[in-house]
């Protein structure tokens, strides 16, 4: 598979910022943007305050949410990749479409770990119309994303995971079926692996020795034990108890060299399909796994019986 350079095509995002049309929706913005040496406007993005506020522009601007916020220390996600994921998905379910994109309600999606941000059903909602259901482990952050979505008026499931080492088993309710499930699992094994992998980072953006957790995070959000192999691998156990009530499972991958023991690990499993979708937001590539018990033949009825 060839390796993306740049961001989805229908990602509003591929051009980079439009800070003049930012700042006429969100005013408030102007106060936190800064010129970069070529000239061109930018905000500091080792700021906490200034990347929640851009994040709320773009989510104003382009996404028609009005209010947004989270509480102070959680994570801050990226907008235009998690723009990304979201696009790929859409054409991953559009190949049990007959290469058309589906679109409105009737398209379930399972957010894994949806944070108090709630990115993944904002963005999903809007481009798509999907219904989306998310799940966190963490009670501040649903009903942080509770309080997003009453500001906004929207209509999003949300369900709180009593049990840190379950994935889907607790929330994937017996009536329950889904065309997709997505997740951004974390990434690292301990809190010092997380620091260690931040000052690395920071360090590659030439932004000096910073030992801020890039646009901040808890600790759910960033590690758990076994890091994120394990709690792929975990996901990948469980979802074969929910085979036939969804269509397709994902979860980002943020190491590429976890892609060979998770192939294992899906073979293993008795999958129907899986496929790995690259990604890319300038020199940072990323992917995602997609796996389906769901034979290929069989796959477009499964999906327009969802919700039917």
């Amino acid at each position: 598979m060839a390796i993306q350079t740049k961001l989805h095509p229908r990602n509003q995002h591929a051009a980079g910022y439009d800070f003049e049309r930012l700042i006429a929706q969100t005013p408030e913005l102007a106060a936190f943007t800064t010129n970069n040496p070529a000239g061109q406007t930018t905000i500091d993005f080792q700021d906490p305050s200034a990347v929640r506020m851009l994040n709320r522009a773009l989510l104003r601007t382009h996404y028609n949410i009005d209010f947004w916020d989270i509480p102070a220390g959680y994570l801050c996600p990226a907008i235009p990749g998690r723009v990304d994921y979201i696009h790929y998905l859409a054409d991953l379910l559009a190949g049990s479409n007959n290469q058309e994109i589906p679109r409105g309600r009737a398209i379930k999606a399972l957010d894994i770990g949806t944070g108090a941000s709630l990115v993944y059903p904002l963005i999903g909602q809007s481009e798509y119309g999907w219904h989306f259901t998310g799940v966190d482990i963490d009670a501040a952050a649903i009903r942080s994303a509770q309080q997003i979505c009453e500001f906004n008026s929207l209509a999003i499931s949300l369900r709180l995971q009593s049990d840190p080492e379950n994935i889907f088993r607790g929330v994937i309710r017996p009536d329950d079926a889904f065309h997709v499930t997505l997740c951004n699992p974390p990434f690292h094994s301990s809190i010092e692996q997380a620091n260690k992998g931040t000052r690395r980072k920071w360090a590659n953006l030439r932004k000096g020795r910073s030992t801020k957790l890039n646009f901040g995070g808890q600790n759910a959000e960033l590690w758990c034990p076994g890091g994120e192999i394990k709690f792929v691998a975990r996901m990948v156990e469980q979802s074969v108890s929910f085979a036939d009530q969804c269509l397709w499972f994902t979860s980002l991958v943020s190491k590429k060299d976890n892609l060979q023991p998770l192939h294992r690990i899906l073979t293993k499993a008795g999958v129907a399909d899986y496929k790995v979708v690259e990604m890319a937001q300038g020199q940072k590539t990323s992917r995602f796994i997609a796996w389906t018990f769901i034979k290929k033949n069989q796959r477009a009825v499964f999906a327009n019986g969802i919700g039917a």
